[in-house]
Protein backbone atom coordinates (compact mmCIF):
# COMPACT_ATOMS: atom_id res chain seq x y z
CA UNK A 1 0.00 0.00 0.00
CA UNK A 2 1.22 3.14 -0.59
CA UNK A 3 -0.16 6.67 -0.42
CA UNK A 4 -0.42 10.42 -1.41
CA UNK A 5 -1.18 13.21 0.59
CA UNK A 6 -2.48 16.38 -1.16
CA UNK A 7 -0.69 19.27 0.47
CA UNK A 8 -1.85 22.13 -1.95
CA UNK A 9 -4.15 25.17 -1.42
CA UNK A 10 -3.70 28.19 0.15
CA UNK A 11 -6.14 28.16 3.10
CA UNK A 12 -7.71 31.46 3.00
CA UNK A 13 -10.44 30.88 4.71
CA UNK A 14 -8.46 30.42 7.80
CA UNK A 15 -6.58 34.05 7.09
CA UNK A 16 -4.89 35.79 8.83
CA UNK A 17 -3.59 32.64 10.77
CA UNK A 18 -3.25 30.86 7.03
CA UNK A 19 -1.45 32.84 4.76
CA UNK A 20 -0.28 32.45 1.14
CA UNK A 21 3.57 32.04 2.45
CA UNK A 22 2.33 29.29 5.41
CA UNK A 23 -1.00 28.11 4.67
CA UNK A 24 -2.89 25.81 7.07
CA UNK A 25 -1.55 22.54 6.07
CA UNK A 26 2.10 23.39 7.57
CA UNK A 27 0.21 24.84 10.75
CA UNK A 28 -0.31 23.73 14.04
CA UNK A 29 -3.74 24.87 15.41
CA UNK A 30 -3.90 23.03 18.45
CA UNK A 31 -0.60 20.98 19.39
CA UNK A 32 2.94 21.16 17.98
CA UNK A 33 2.38 19.15 15.14
CA UNK A 34 1.49 20.63 12.04
CA UNK A 35 -2.05 19.08 10.26
CA UNK A 36 0.50 17.54 7.46
CA UNK A 37 2.54 16.26 10.23
CA UNK A 38 -0.43 14.70 12.14
CA UNK A 39 -1.99 13.36 7.97
CA UNK A 40 1.82 11.46 7.38
CA UNK A 41 1.16 10.51 11.36
CA UNK A 42 -2.01 8.80 11.04
CA UNK A 43 -0.92 5.91 8.11
CA UNK A 44 2.68 5.76 9.45
CA UNK A 45 1.62 2.22 11.38
CA UNK A 46 0.39 1.49 7.83
CA UNK A 47 3.10 2.56 5.11
CA UNK A 48 6.16 3.66 5.71
CA UNK A 49 7.84 7.27 4.68
CA UNK A 50 9.41 5.53 1.52
CA UNK A 51 5.75 5.05 0.20
CA UNK A 52 4.23 8.37 1.11
CA UNK A 53 4.27 10.89 -1.71
CA UNK A 54 3.29 14.58 -1.12
CA UNK A 55 1.83 16.49 -3.33
CA UNK A 56 2.19 20.25 -3.16
CA UNK A 57 2.94 23.74 -4.72
CA UNK A 58 6.11 24.73 -6.05
CA UNK A 59 6.03 27.70 -3.05
CA UNK A 60 5.80 25.12 -0.35
CA UNK A 61 8.30 21.82 -1.41
CA UNK A 62 11.15 23.29 1.14
CA UNK A 63 8.20 23.65 3.56
CA UNK A 64 6.82 19.56 3.17
CA UNK A 65 11.04 18.46 3.31
CA UNK A 66 11.36 20.85 6.26
CA UNK A 67 8.37 19.43 8.24
CA UNK A 68 9.14 15.80 6.92
CA UNK A 69 13.16 15.06 7.22
CA UNK A 70 12.57 11.69 6.84
CA UNK A 71 10.48 11.70 3.44
CA UNK A 72 12.40 11.27 0.82
CA UNK A 73 13.20 13.93 -1.39
CA UNK A 74 12.13 12.25 -4.49
CA UNK A 75 8.26 11.64 -3.00
CA UNK A 76 7.63 15.06 -3.21
CA UNK A 77 5.30 16.11 -6.31
CA UNK A 78 5.49 19.56 -7.07
CA UNK A 79 3.03 21.64 -9.16
CA UNK A 80 3.56 24.49 -10.59
CA UNK A 81 0.00 25.81 -10.45
CA UNK A 82 -3.03 24.02 -8.57
CA UNK A 83 -5.24 22.14 -11.09
CA UNK A 84 -7.12 20.31 -9.12
CA UNK A 85 -7.14 16.50 -7.72
CA UNK A 86 -7.35 14.54 -10.82
CA UNK A 87 -4.21 15.33 -12.54
CA UNK A 88 -1.92 15.24 -9.36
CA UNK A 89 -3.62 12.17 -8.32
CA UNK A 90 -2.95 11.10 -11.87
CA UNK A 91 0.38 11.48 -12.43
CA UNK A 92 1.03 10.01 -8.68
CA UNK A 93 -0.57 7.11 -10.37
CA UNK A 94 2.29 6.52 -12.84
CA UNK A 95 5.12 7.23 -10.15
CA UNK A 96 4.01 4.90 -8.38
CA UNK A 97 3.74 2.31 -11.40
CA UNK A 98 6.89 2.56 -12.36
CA UNK A 99 8.12 1.97 -8.57
CA UNK A 100 4.93 -1.08 -8.20
CA UNK A 101 2.77 -2.31 -11.17
CA UNK A 102 0.53 -3.36 -8.65
CA UNK A 103 0.54 -0.49 -6.24
CA UNK A 104 -2.36 -0.16 -4.31
CA UNK A 105 -2.67 3.63 -3.49
CA UNK A 106 -4.96 5.70 -1.12
CA UNK A 107 -5.23 9.38 -1.52
CA UNK A 108 -5.56 11.90 1.93
CA UNK A 109 -5.79 15.22 2.53
CA UNK A 110 -3.28 17.16 4.64
CA UNK A 111 -5.75 19.51 6.06
CA UNK A 112 -8.30 17.33 7.59
CA UNK A 113 -8.76 16.71 11.36
CA UNK A 114 -9.51 12.93 12.25
CA UNK A 115 -10.14 12.11 15.94
CA UNK A 116 -10.12 8.38 15.15
CA UNK A 117 -6.82 7.37 13.03
CA UNK A 118 -7.45 4.17 14.04
CA UNK A 119 -10.74 3.85 12.62
CA UNK A 120 -9.04 5.58 9.08
CA UNK A 121 -6.66 2.93 9.16
CA UNK A 122 -9.01 0.25 9.41
CA UNK A 123 -11.04 1.54 6.44
CA UNK A 124 -7.97 2.21 4.36
CA UNK A 125 -6.98 -1.80 4.95
CA UNK A 126 -10.20 -2.76 4.06
CA UNK A 127 -10.59 -0.34 1.16
CA UNK A 128 -7.29 -2.16 -0.13
CA UNK A 129 -8.61 -5.33 -0.01
CA UNK A 130 -11.89 -4.14 -2.04
CA UNK A 131 -9.51 -2.45 -4.60
CA UNK A 132 -7.68 -5.25 -5.52
CA UNK A 133 -10.85 -6.65 -6.63
CA UNK A 134 -10.82 -3.67 -8.89
CA UNK A 135 -13.18 -1.57 -6.92
CA UNK A 136 -12.63 2.39 -6.45
CA UNK A 137 -13.42 3.34 -3.23
CA UNK A 138 -14.08 6.66 -1.25
CA UNK A 139 -14.51 6.78 2.29
CA UNK A 140 -18.20 8.05 4.06
CA UNK A 141 -18.91 10.34 6.96
CA UNK A 142 -22.26 9.97 8.94
CA UNK A 143 -23.48 13.10 8.47
CA UNK A 144 -23.84 15.34 12.44
CA UNK A 145 -25.98 17.79 10.85
CA UNK A 146 -27.59 18.86 7.17
CA UNK A 147 -24.87 20.68 6.07
CA UNK A 148 -24.77 22.15 2.54
CA UNK A 149 -21.08 22.37 2.77
CA UNK A 150 -19.82 18.70 1.78
CA UNK A 151 -21.03 16.26 -1.04
CA UNK A 152 -23.28 13.74 -0.22
CA UNK A 153 -23.11 9.80 -1.35
CA UNK A 154 -26.66 8.21 -1.36
CA UNK A 155 -25.91 4.54 -0.29
CA UNK A 156 -26.92 1.54 -2.59
CA UNK A 157 -26.34 -2.42 -1.63
CA UNK A 158 -24.44 -3.60 0.73
CA UNK A 159 -21.26 -4.97 -0.52
CA UNK A 160 -19.16 -6.61 2.63
CA UNK A 161 -18.85 -5.48 6.25
CA UNK A 162 -16.00 -5.74 8.37
CA UNK A 163 -16.66 -5.09 12.71
CA UNK A 164 -17.92 -1.55 12.03
CA UNK A 165 -17.37 -0.96 8.77
CA UNK A 166 -20.10 -1.32 5.86
CA UNK A 167 -18.84 -0.93 2.62
CA UNK A 168 -21.68 0.00 0.01
CA UNK A 169 -21.99 0.62 -3.75
CA UNK A 170 -22.54 3.89 -4.71
CA UNK A 171 -26.13 4.72 -6.18
CA UNK A 172 -25.39 8.95 -6.50
CA UNK A 173 -22.88 11.34 -5.78
CA UNK A 174 -24.95 14.86 -5.11
CA UNK A 175 -22.63 18.25 -4.97
CA UNK A 176 -23.10 20.59 -2.00
CA UNK A 177 -27.19 20.64 -1.87
CA UNK A 178 -29.79 23.39 -0.96
CA UNK A 179 -30.13 23.33 2.77
CA UNK A 180 -33.88 22.04 2.28
CA UNK A 181 -32.11 18.71 0.40
CA UNK A 182 -29.61 18.32 3.05
CA UNK A 183 -32.26 18.01 5.52
CA UNK A 184 -34.09 15.75 3.41
CA UNK A 185 -30.82 13.83 3.44
CA UNK A 186 -29.85 13.62 6.32
CA UNK A 187 -33.56 12.88 8.07
CA UNK A 188 -33.37 9.96 5.12
CA UNK A 189 -30.38 8.09 7.06
CA UNK A 190 -29.45 7.18 3.02
CA UNK A 191 -26.56 9.42 2.67
CA UNK A 192 -22.87 10.11 3.65
CA UNK A 193 -20.98 12.88 3.45
CA UNK A 194 -18.14 12.45 0.80
CA UNK A 195 -14.69 12.68 3.05
CA UNK A 196 -12.26 13.15 -0.11
CA UNK A 197 -10.29 9.69 1.41
CA UNK A 198 -9.66 7.49 -1.71
CA UNK A 199 -8.27 3.51 -2.08
CA UNK A 200 -7.37 2.30 -5.67
CA UNK A 201 -5.04 -0.07 -7.40
CA UNK A 202 -3.22 3.02 -9.27
CA UNK A 203 -3.19 0.87 -12.52
CA UNK A 204 -7.15 1.09 -12.42
CA UNK A 205 -7.43 4.59 -11.87
CA UNK A 206 -5.57 5.37 -15.15
CA UNK A 207 -7.74 3.23 -16.79
CA UNK A 208 -10.62 5.28 -15.55
CA UNK A 209 -8.88 8.47 -16.44
CA UNK A 210 -8.19 6.83 -19.90
CA UNK A 211 -12.00 6.41 -20.16
CA UNK A 212 -13.70 9.63 -19.30
CA UNK A 213 -10.13 12.24 -19.48
CA UNK A 214 -8.14 10.94 -22.50
CA UNK A 215 -6.50 14.08 -22.74
CA UNK A 216 -5.49 14.17 -19.71
CA UNK A 217 -4.50 10.70 -19.22
CA UNK A 218 -2.00 11.43 -22.19
CA UNK A 219 -0.82 14.58 -20.95
CA UNK A 220 0.25 12.78 -17.66
CA UNK A 221 1.67 10.01 -19.84
CA UNK A 222 4.08 12.33 -22.00
CA UNK A 223 4.97 13.82 -18.56
CA UNK A 224 5.70 9.99 -17.81
CA UNK A 225 7.73 9.18 -20.27
CA UNK A 226 10.36 11.66 -19.49
CA UNK A 227 13.84 10.35 -18.81
CA UNK A 228 15.16 11.45 -14.75
CA UNK A 229 13.42 13.09 -12.45
CA UNK A 230 14.97 16.37 -13.03
CA UNK A 231 13.48 15.99 -16.92
CA UNK A 232 10.53 15.04 -15.39
CA UNK A 233 10.11 18.04 -13.66
CA UNK A 234 11.08 20.16 -16.69
CA UNK A 235 7.72 18.49 -18.47
CA UNK A 236 5.74 19.06 -15.18
CA UNK A 237 6.51 22.94 -14.75
CA UNK A 238 5.57 23.02 -19.22
CA UNK A 239 2.65 20.89 -19.59
CA UNK A 240 0.77 21.88 -16.39
CA UNK A 241 -0.72 24.68 -17.09
CA UNK A 242 -2.41 22.66 -20.23
CA UNK A 243 -3.95 20.15 -17.73
CA UNK A 244 -7.64 20.04 -17.43
CA UNK A 245 -8.26 21.63 -14.28
CA UNK A 246 -10.66 18.83 -12.80
CA UNK A 247 -11.44 16.97 -9.24
CA UNK A 248 -11.26 13.60 -8.93
CA UNK A 249 -14.69 13.12 -8.47
CA UNK A 250 -16.27 15.16 -10.84
CA UNK A 251 -13.70 13.90 -13.44
CA UNK A 252 -14.23 9.81 -12.63
CA UNK A 253 -16.43 8.87 -9.74
CA UNK A 254 -19.28 10.62 -10.55
CA UNK A 255 -18.93 9.10 -14.36
CA UNK A 256 -18.52 5.52 -13.34
CA UNK A 257 -20.99 2.47 -11.78
CA UNK A 258 -18.14 0.78 -10.07
CA UNK A 259 -17.70 2.90 -7.05
CA UNK A 260 -17.51 1.89 -4.05
CA UNK A 261 -18.13 4.04 -0.43
CA UNK A 262 -17.15 2.82 2.95
CA UNK A 263 -18.99 4.41 5.61
CA UNK A 264 -17.08 4.70 8.88
CA UNK A 265 -17.39 7.35 12.47
CA UNK A 266 -14.19 8.76 11.71
CA UNK A 267 -14.91 11.95 13.25
CA UNK A 268 -13.71 13.98 10.56
CA UNK A 269 -12.97 18.15 10.08
CA UNK A 270 -11.44 19.68 7.25
CA UNK A 271 -11.23 22.70 8.77
CA UNK A 272 -12.35 24.63 6.10
CA UNK A 273 -12.87 27.72 8.05
CA UNK A 274 -12.89 29.14 11.62
CA UNK A 275 -15.99 27.79 12.32
CA UNK A 276 -15.18 24.61 11.38
CA UNK A 277 -12.10 24.86 13.50
CA UNK A 278 -14.30 26.15 16.51
CA UNK A 279 -16.19 23.09 15.93
CA UNK A 280 -12.88 21.09 17.22
CA UNK A 281 -11.39 23.13 20.12
CA UNK A 282 -12.83 22.20 24.02
CA UNK A 283 -15.64 24.83 24.43
CA UNK A 284 -16.00 26.73 28.53
CA UNK A 285 -19.75 26.39 30.31
CA UNK A 286 -20.59 29.19 28.28
CA UNK A 287 -19.97 27.95 24.53
CA UNK A 288 -16.18 30.05 23.78
CA UNK A 289 -13.63 27.80 22.08
CA UNK A 290 -10.24 29.76 23.60
CA UNK A 291 -6.96 29.23 22.33
CA UNK A 292 -3.72 31.63 23.50
CA UNK A 293 -3.81 34.85 26.47
CA UNK A 294 -7.62 35.85 26.77
CA UNK A 295 -10.52 37.07 28.99
CA UNK A 296 -14.30 36.41 27.95
CA UNK A 297 -17.02 38.33 30.14
CA UNK A 298 -20.99 37.80 29.33
CA UNK A 299 -19.13 36.22 25.98
CA UNK A 300 -21.41 33.38 24.38
CA UNK A 301 -20.64 30.77 21.48
CA UNK A 302 -17.59 32.46 20.07
CA UNK A 303 -13.89 31.79 18.68
CA UNK A 304 -11.15 33.69 20.58
CA UNK A 305 -8.24 33.02 18.79
CA UNK A 306 -4.76 34.46 19.12
CA UNK A 307 -0.61 34.58 20.15
CA UNK A 308 0.55 37.69 20.30
CA UNK A 309 -1.62 39.64 22.54
CA UNK A 310 -4.29 39.29 25.27
CA UNK A 311 -7.74 39.29 23.78
CA UNK A 312 -10.20 40.98 25.98
CA UNK A 313 -14.23 40.10 24.86
CA UNK A 314 -16.69 41.62 26.41
CA UNK A 315 -20.90 41.50 26.17
CA UNK A 316 -20.32 39.45 22.67
CA UNK A 317 -21.98 36.17 21.38
CA UNK A 318 -21.37 34.38 18.69
CA UNK A 319 -18.08 36.11 17.41
CA UNK A 320 -15.13 34.71 15.41
CA UNK A 321 -12.00 37.14 16.92
CA UNK A 322 -8.88 36.27 15.26
CA UNK A 323 -5.39 38.10 15.92
CA UNK A 324 -2.12 37.67 14.81
CA UNK A 325 1.02 40.19 14.43
CA UNK A 326 0.03 40.63 11.02
CA UNK A 327 -3.89 41.58 11.28
CA UNK A 328 -6.86 40.98 13.71
CA UNK A 329 -10.39 39.22 12.13
CA UNK A 330 -13.50 40.14 13.74
CA UNK A 331 -17.09 38.92 12.29
CA UNK A 332 -19.83 37.17 13.35
CA UNK A 333 -19.34 33.01 13.23
CA UNK A 334 -22.48 32.52 10.65
CA UNK A 335 -20.29 34.58 8.35
CA UNK A 336 -16.53 32.63 7.95
CA UNK A 337 -17.06 31.58 4.20
CA UNK A 338 -16.99 35.13 3.73
CA UNK A 339 -13.47 35.46 4.95
CA UNK A 340 -12.00 33.98 1.66
CA UNK A 341 -13.69 36.95 -0.32
CA UNK A 342 -12.77 39.42 1.59
CA UNK A 343 -9.01 38.23 1.61
CA UNK A 344 -9.46 38.53 -2.36
CA UNK A 345 -10.72 42.40 -1.72
CA UNK A 346 -7.63 42.92 0.32
CA UNK A 347 -5.48 41.34 -2.10
CA UNK A 348 -6.61 43.48 -5.20
CA UNK A 349 -6.75 46.44 -2.32
CA UNK A 350 -3.07 46.31 -1.96
CA UNK A 351 -1.99 45.53 -5.81
CA UNK A 352 -3.65 48.75 -6.86
CA UNK A 353 -1.00 51.94 -7.33
CA UNK A 354 -1.14 54.36 -4.71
Amino acid sequence: MYALILAGGSGTRLWPYSQNSRPKQFLSFTGQKTMLQQAVERVLLLIPNERILIATGALYAELVAEQLPDLPRENILIEPCGRGTAPCIGLAALVLLRRDPDAVMVVLSADHQIEHADQLRAALTLGAELAQQGHLITLGVEPSMPSTEYCYIRCGQPITNTGDLMAYSVDAFIEKPTIERAQQYFASGEYLWNAGIFVWRADRIMQELSRYRPALAELLRTIDRAGDQQEAQHMIDSLWPQAEHSAIDLAILEQMEAAVVISIPLGLNDVGDWAALADTLPIDEFGNAMVGKHMALNTYDSLIYGHSRTIIAIGVAELLIIDTEDALLVCPRSSAQEVKAAVMQLREHQQKPT
